[in-house]
C-alpha cells in the first residue's frame, strides 16, 4: 500500500524523467509478488477459493508490472555485451580452439562483428524499445483499471480480513504454518537435486524449464523461511543471485536469437547477432556453475 501511494505521489508531473515512478512500480511488483507466493505456500492454512482467486489476481498485476523493467534491463544487457565483444577484448571461443589457432580466428572475428555490432545493436533497441514502450502502456492502463482497484481493496483487507477455511480455528497457528513451509522446502530440495548435468553441450535450451522452475520454488521457500522463522536465510541469498542471473541470462539469448530471425538483415548482423546469443548462453553456464558452488544443500526449517 505504500508503494501504492508512492507511485500516485511520483506519477506527478514534478517527477519529470519517471525515476521515483519506475522504483515505486518495482517496489510494489515485489510486494505483489511476495503475497502472491505466501498465499501459494500457505494455502491449506486459508480458504482455498479465496487464496486461489486473491493469488491468481496478484500474479496477472505482478506480471503486468515486470515487463517494462525486464525490456528495459534486457536491451541495457545485450547492448553493453555488443560493446565488450565487438572491442579489444573479444574473447575466444569457449573450449574450441588451442590458444595459438585463436590469436588469428578471433582478429577475424573481431573485424566482422566490429562491422554488424552497430547495427545489431540499433535492431536490438527498435524492437526492445518498443516492447518497454507497449509494456509501459498495459502497466499504466491496468494501474487505472477497475481490476486493479479491486486487487488493492483486497490487500488493504489481508491484515484484519484474513478468511480461514472451516475448521481451522482449532490448529496452533504456529503448526499450521509450519508443515506448509516445510513442504515448499521438499520440494525446492528435490527440484534441485533433479536438476540434470550441464554435460550436454553448450547450447542446453531445452534444460532451461528445469532451471526457471527452481528458481521459483527458491523464492517460494525464501518467503516461507521468512514468515516461519521470521528472517531471511543468508544461506539462499547467493544461490538465489545466480538463479536471477541465469534467468536474465536465457532470456537475453532469447532475445537475441529472435532478433536474428529478422528478415532480410544483413549477414553481418546475423552474425553479430549470433555471437551475442553464444555470449548470453555463456552467461547462462556460468550462472549454472555459480549455483552449483553456492547452494547450501542444507536449508532445514525449523519450528520456533
Amino acid at each position: 500500500m505504500r508503494s501504492l501511494r508512492l507511485h500516485h505521489e511520483y506519477s506527478a508531473p514534478a517527477d519529470a524523467g519517471g525515476h521515483g515512478a519506475a522504483e515505486a512500480a518495482r517496489a510494489l511488483r515485489r510486494a505483489a509478488r511476495r503475497i502472491g507466493g505466501s498465499l501459494h505456500t500457505f494455502r491449506a492454512a486459508l480458504d482455498p477459493h479465496w487464496a486461489d482467486q486473491l493469488r491468481g489476481e496478484l500474479a496477472w498485476l505482478t506480471g503486468i508490472l515486470a515487463r517494462e523493467h525486464a525490456y528495459a534491463n534486457r536491451l541495457a544487457r545485450l547492448v553493453d555485451a555488443l560493446h565488450l565483444l565487438s572491442g579489444p577484448a573479444l574473447p575466444a571461443a569457449r573450449g574450441a580452439r588451442a590458444a595459438g589457432e585463436a590469436a588469428g580466428a578471433d582478429a577475424q572475428g573481431r573485424a566482422a562483428l566490429g562491422v554488424g555490432a552497430a547495427r545489431a545493436a540499433a535492431l536490438l533497441e527498435r524492437r526492445l524499445t518498443l516492447a518497454r514502450t507497449r509494456s509501459h502502456s498495459a502497466a499504466l492502463q491496468a494501474l487505472g483499471s477497475s481490476r486493479f482497484h479491486a486487487i488493492a481493496d483486497a490487500v488493504a483487507l489481508l491484515a484484519s480480513e484474513v478468511p480461514a477455511p472451516s475448521g481451522h480455528a482449532g490448529r496452533a497457528a504456529a503448526a499450521s504454518l509450519l508443515e506448509p513451509a516445510e513442504l515448499a522446502e521438499q520440494r525446492l530440495l528435490t527440484a534441485v537435486a533433479a536438476l540434470p548435468p550441464d554435460d550436454t553441450g553448450p547450447y542446453n535450451e531445452a534444460q532451461d524449464a528445469a532451471w526457471h522452475q527452481a528458481r521459483l520454488l527458491l523464492r517460494l521457500h525464501r518467503y516461507a523461511h521468512e514468515v516461519v522463522l521470521g528472517g531471511a536465510d543468508p544461506g539462499l541469498t547467493a544461490p538465489g543471485h545466480a538463479l536471477d542471473l541465469h534467468r536474465d541470462a536465457v532470456e537475453a539469448a532469447g532475445a537475441a536469437a529472435a532478433a536474428a530471425r529478422t528478415p532480410r538483415i544483413a549477414p553481418a548482423t546475423a552474425y553479430a547477432l549470433g555471437v551475442l546469443h553464444a555470449d548470453q548462453r555463456h552467461g547462462v553456464e556460468s550462472a549454472r556453475a555459480a549455483f552449483r558452488e553456492t547452494w547450501p544443500y542444507a536449508t532445514a526449517l525449523a519450528a520456533p
